[in-house]
């Protein structure tokens, strides 16, 4: 008896999930002939936008671009309540390149995708530096800068971390070292601090035994596009570029000539923006 129920409750089951696997199918070809939907697939081609592949030479890297296709799905749903077709109700996803930055971490970063009027101002903090200056000028200019701080400095410039949380803070090395055990230290207080994940190493030229170690930790290695030397301003005037990581020592010079340094930068059309933001491959909004 308890048999007899057991199947007649199995093939219940199957019928109910036949029925809503085959009334799903109707309605999706439904969808799929109707001239709305049609419609939608023809207008679509104007605006697709394939993705662009990350940019790999050697051991050096920079980002591609997310592509751009019609989600038909929500489209046709928004337009069906409207009852016509509507250009402005077209809604849009982005598709991810076949080989992206994102998932990179044994190259090099040596800047942005060349195709962003955009560049990345970046402070390695050494154990001797004091970063008060540039920080107050930044925040005088409502630039965000990019620091790489070494972690003993970290550890013992608490209250000054605490007045730069508007800006990128990544770890630069322990006392100038890159040992493992003392590097992962740092960066998981910075974290307990900031609230944010790591994200970056910081490398002034093409350094294996940093590659090696942030690759081990997920972490992208950057190296500048543009190193500052003792004349900032004369060096951005000779130097600046689409999508350039440019890397300023923390000195007296860099304090006097920064100001003139981002406005030069900005009249000449490009953002300031966060290493996040120029090493993205989202498109921009």
């Amino acid at each position: 008896m308890l048999k007899n129920k057991l199947l007649q409750v199995t093939i219940v089951l199957v019928l109910v999930l036949f029925s809503f696997y085959y009334t799903n199918k109707t309605i999706d070809i439904i969808k799929q002939t109707d001239p709305l939907m049609k419609q939608i697939k023809e207008e679509s081609k104007k605006y697709e936008e394939p993705a662009e592949d990350a940019k790999i030479k050697e051991n050096k890297i920079t980002p591609g671009k997310n592509g751009k296709e019609v989600d038909y799905d929500e489209t046709y749903q928004k337009m069906k309540r409207y009852g016509a077709y509507n250009e402005s109700l077209t809604v849009f996803k982005e598709t991810t390149p076949s080989i992206s930055i994102e998932d990179t971490y044994d190259k090099f970063v040596t800047g942005g995708n060349e195709e962003k009027r955009a560049v990345s101002l970046v402070f390695p903090i050494k154990n001797d530096s004091n970063p008060r200056e540039i920080v107050r000028i930044l925040n005088q200019e409502d630039i965000a800068g990019t620091f790489f701080m070494d972690g003993l400095w970290l550890e013992n410039n608490l209250s000054l971390v605490k007045d730069m949380l508007n800006h990128e803070l990544e770890i630069l090395n322990y006392n100038n070292r890159y040992e493992e055990i003392y590097f992962s230290s740092a960066i998981q207080y910075l974290k307990n601090v900031t609230g944010k994940e790591a994200n970056y190493c910081y490398a002034n030229y093409d350094n294996k035994e940093v590659i090696e170690l942030c690759s081990k930790l997920q972490l992208h290695t950057v190296t500048p596009t543009i190193k500052i030397t003792n004349t900032p301003f004369q060096d951005i005037k000779e130097k600046l570029q689409n999508a350039a990581i440019i890397s300023f020592p923390i000195n007296a010079t860099t304090e006097i000539e920064l100001k003139t340094v981002i406005d030069y930068i900005k009249s000449r059309g490009y953002k300031i923006v966060t290493l996040k933001e120029l090493l993205s491959e989202s498109l921009e909004k």
